[in-house]
């Protein structure tokens, strides 16, 4: 196995060093961890939606490019949502990205509260070898 951390990646107060590895390469399947989308400068969710939704998705391609991996190597994706009423919010920021790349399979799980405040946490699993170019 090899394990992936995404450098310089900022650190909500309080937390020195993460729990976890970004992502974890077995075989040539990538897992990778949970991702939230908070402001590097404030350590919380920033007040717009859209902007946390384009954080937590930038998050999510940067432990896959640590893994030398891109969008379209995803095959599937978990999103866990504080309030599932977000869902088409969250959707059209999450399409942009997928633009001309295949849509991975997904789920959007009404969670509760998370993390910071958070209004999104995603988790993704990807394969090596996928990859047609990147997004």
């Amino acid at each position: 196995m090899h394990y992936f951390d995404i450098p310089g990646e900022a650190l909500p107060d309080g937390i020195a060093r993460k729990p976890f590895s970004d992502a974890v390469l077995a075989g040539d399947t990538v897992y990778v961890s949970g991702r939230i989308g908070l402001d590097p400068q404030t350590g919380k969710p920033p007040q717009e939606l859209a902007d946390e939704a384009r954080r937590l998705i930038e998050s999510l391609r940067g432990a896959l490019e640590a893994a030398k991996l891109s969008l379209r190597d995803l095959v599937q994706v978990t999103i866990y949502s504080s309030n599932v009423a977000d869902f088409a919010e969250f959707n059209a920021v999450y399409l942009d990205y997928f633009r001309d790349a295949p849509l991975p399979a997904r789920a959007f799980i009404g969670s509760g509260p998370l993390l910071f405040g958070a209004r999104f946490e995603l988790t993704a699993i990807a394969r090596t070898g996928t990859s047609r170019a990147a997004p």
